[in-house]
């Protein structure tokens, strides 16, 4: 199913939470909706639903317009954060509940196999007479996933489906979540504020900004060429720098980059840990710290232009707290800076 907003808008009292926000999910893909709080993400996860309504523009699944389909009517699966499954039912009860209720009736032989189908789909075997309070917070979440997936969806929406998991269930789940994706090949829409988690899942990123959309693309687009110095700053972990521009190169100390299409005066330089390289030339610096991890270094080093940056080298790297060196840039996102 194809969903396409067309210029939607949403605005709560005063405060505008979507602002003319035009996006086209192709059937079968698996968009992220990635920003900081108060960008909009839920809300139009949440008009897509039809648990909100539009104040403006319009909301299309496939060729018919959804904008004003009651959500009874739109045939949305959806997954919250905290599962909000029924304590006092069984696993297999929770999953059966949709088909019980929808408007398309089926016997309970039906019910029966389709629930079984799902607790094999989502590797819960076994665990179909458990209550939910009897399994872990993992097995609750595809609980909650088994239940939206039973009625069918032309499209699954999920709001932070892993906000409320330890890193290393999310971890697992991502994985195993994108597996089930591609196996059913259903649309599906996803909010979330970890990068991290979007860059792993999605077909394509979203990212939104005060209720507007900044920048699309695939993680690849979204990572080695942000569009803002917002963007970069959202993806997180990286080193800025204020250097000067002419003619088409970045001037920093003794360094020299090549900054194509950014205009002339001064500009910022954002650089990832992996993007700069501990190599005897370049800025001069000197050590603060060494932070060793099971794969690599990380060299926190204050620059002598006065700032101060973190890197990444291979963990067998000589260096250690007050060595003095340079820093050299090997890959670097530059923008002019904001007046």
């Amino acid at each position: 199913m194809k969903i396409k907003l067309d210029r939607v808008e949403k605005t709560f009292d005063t405060f505008r939470a979507v602002r003319g926000v035009s996006l086209n999910i192709e059937s079968g893909e698996l968009v992220a909706l990635l920003g900081p709080s108060g960008s909009g993400k839920t809300t139009i996860l949440r008009m897509i639903a039809g648990l909100e309504y539009a104040d403006a523009g319009h909301i299309y699944f496939g060729e018919q317009d959804a904008t004003e389909i009651s959500v009874a009517n739109r045939g949305v699966g959806f997954v919250f954060q905290h599962y909000a499954l029924f304590p006092h039912m069984t696993v297999a009860q929770n999953i059966a509940f949709g088909m019980k209720v929808s408007k398309t009736r089926r016997s309970k032989d039906e019910i029966n196999l389709r629930v079984a189908e799902l607790l094999d789909l989502m590797r819960l075997k076994g665990l179909g007479e458990r209550f939910p309070a009897q399994i872990s917070g993992g097995q609750r979440q595809r609980v909650a996933l088994a239940r939206a997936l039973a009625v069918d969806p032309k499209v699954l929406l999920l709001d932070e489906p892993f906000g409320a998991l330890d890193a290393n269930v999310r971890r697992e789940l991502r994985r195993w979540l994108r597996e089930i994706h591609d196996e059913l090949g259903i649309t599906t829409l996803f909010v979330t504020h970890d990068q991290e988690e979007a860059l792993d899942l999605a077909d394509r990123v979203v990212i939104l900004r005060e209720g507007e959309i900044v920048q699309h693309g695939s993680p690849y687009e979204i990572c080695r060429h942000p569009n803002s110095a917002f963007v970069t700053r959202f993806l997180g972990d990286a080193n800025r720098l204020e250097v000067r521009v002419h003619n088409g190169v970045a001037h920093i100390a003794d360094l020299r980059i090549a900054a194509p299409g950014c205009i002339d005066g001064p500009a910022e330089l954002y650089a990832r840990p992996g993007d700069l390289a501990w190599d005897g030339k370049g800025i001069a610096a000197t050590v603060s710290r060494v932070i060793d991890r099971p794969g690599s270094r990380r060299i926190v080093a204050d620059l002598d232009t006065g700032e101060t940056v973190e890197l990444d080298v291979p963990p067998d790297v000589p260096v250690n707290a007050k060595d003095r060196g340079a820093i050299a840039v090997t890959r670097a996102s530059i923008f002019p800076l904001a007046m």
